[in-house]
């Protein structure tokens, strides 16, 4: 007499592969929102290195000329000669170029300063480009 074999076919069984997904899905509902909140606050930090950098290229200027850049000439002024200045030894930044902040906008620069105590003001408006805000939508100034 010949013995007949069952053979169990290799593979996962549907319960096994919802059990799974499920395991899946809990886990994106946990870690997901603790990584969005990780690179949200890394726009933050990168928008403050960046007012930091900017602060030493205009203490730099400041050295050359005498005075920091006019609101008028604003940020330009660390890559591009302002007309009538013959002390200026620029590029001040990197790059010859101004970097714009983490959500793509341009920072917002005032000298005289109103908060700073007559110096300049450098802020970003956040991920909401407006003033105030809390979380990404706060500012990112350079008085703090």
């Amino acid at each position: 007499m010949k013995k007949e074999s069952f053979s169990r076919s290799c593979g996962f069984t549907l319960i096994e592969l919802l059990v799974v997904l499920v395991i899946l899905g809990l886990l994106a509902g946990l870690v997901g929102p603790q990584v969005m909140k990780y690179l949200g606050g890394a726009n933050t930090k990168t928008a403050k290195l960046q007012i930091e950098d900017f602060s030493t290229a205009l203490d730099a200027f400041r050295l050359d000329m005498g005075r920091y850049p006019t609101t008028n000439e604003g940020l330009q002024a660390l890559v591009v000669q302002p007309q009538s200045t013959n002390r200026w030894n620029g590029p001040y930044l990197r790059k010859s170029i101004v970097p714009k902040d983490p959500w793509g906008n341009d920072y917002q620069y005032r000298a005289p300063g109103q908060q700073s105590g007559g110096g300049f003001d450098l802020y970003s408006l956040g991920a909401d480009n407006a003033e105030g805000g809390d979380g990404e939508n706060q500012d990112v100034v350079s008085w703090m």
